[in-house]
Parts: C-alpha cells; structure tokens; sequence
C-alpha cells in the first residue's frame, strides 16, 4: 500500500475542483451561463470566471509568478471593462451581468490556470506548507492554509454554478 504525500493530496483536490468545473460548463449554452435566478444572483458564468479568477491570484502569488489572466492574454480574449488584477470580489450585479462570455473561453482559462496549479503544487514539499505567505491576518495565514482556501472557495462556488445550472435547465436552457 501506497502513502498518500502531500502532492498527492492537493492534486486530488485541485483535481475534484476541475473536475466540478468542467461539469458545469459542460455542455452549456451562452444563454445558460448568463442566466441568473433573479437580478441581483450570480450567473454561471461569473462563478466559474471568479473561482478561477481567485485561483490564478492566489497561486500566483505563492508561486511567485505572473497570473495566466495577463500573462496568458486571458484578460485581453475576455475584454471585460475591469481592473486588470479583479477578481470579482466585491462586484456589484452591475459588474457580475458583465461576464457574459462562451463556455470555451471560461473553460480555456479555467484550464490554463489549472496547469499552472497543478505544476506549482505538484513540487511542493511538505515543509514548505508552514511558509506564511501573507502577514496581513492575525494569525499570519501559511501557504498550506491559503491552498486550502483556495480549494474550499473554488469548490464552493463550483457547487453554486452548478445550482444555478440547474436552475437556468429547469427554465428549458440547455
């Protein structure tokens, strides 16, 4: 019997996130991802934009490298009227109706961000985890608790985009 490593681990969970994004663009119409329950709910399409958007932040940054949103040219293919480092935190309903955008560009960058973290995570060493990597919480957050963050967001509204997948099907969008 095999021992799970730490690599083993976060590739497993950055794996689930893929596969519960994948699932939700999968198939999907413009229209349903731009569906939004009611006029101040969150569409599909900005949930998967803004889980990817947080991971390419986050990653990048205890990566030390340069998110794929610039770097990749996401930003430019996207040509949403944003700061060039938003992530979609704090958005107005005004600024999440602005994400109306095909499934392949999502899933294109969603993808392009994922290869990225798999790369970073997939070298990482158990002792590195304890490294603090932002001082500005009491107690200073270490790189093993914002990847987990960063997991626990992503699958949080991986789980909501497919709720309002769910939603905008049983409205007949397919």
């Amino acid at each position: 019997m095999s021992r799970m490593d730490i690599n083993d681990l976060l590739l497993d969970a950055f794996g689930r996130v893929r596969d519960a994004t994948h699932g939700v663009l999968d198939g999907a119409s413009r229209a349903l991802l731009a569906y939004r329950p009611d006029p101040d709910a969150n569409s599909v399409a900005w949930l998967v934009w803004h889980l990817t958007r947080i991971q390419d932040d986050h990653v990048a940054d205890v990566a030390g490298t340069e998110q794929q949103w610039l770097a990749g040219g996401w930003r430019e293919r996207f040509d949403l009227p944003f700061e060039a480092r938003a992530t979609g935190y704090g958005q107005s309903s005004d600024e999440v109706a602005q994400v109306d955008v095909d499934g392949a560009l999502l899933r294109g960058y969603f993808d392009a961000v994922h290869e990225m973290t798999i790369g970073y995570v997939g070298g990482l060493h158990a002792g590195e985890l304890e490294r603090i990597v932002d001082e500005r919480w009491d107690p200073p957050v270490s790189l093993g608790v914002r990847l987990v963050s960063v997991v626990d967001d992503d699958i949080a509204h991986a789980g909501q985009a497919a709720y309002v997948r769910g939603l905008a099907e049983r409205h007949g969008l397919g």
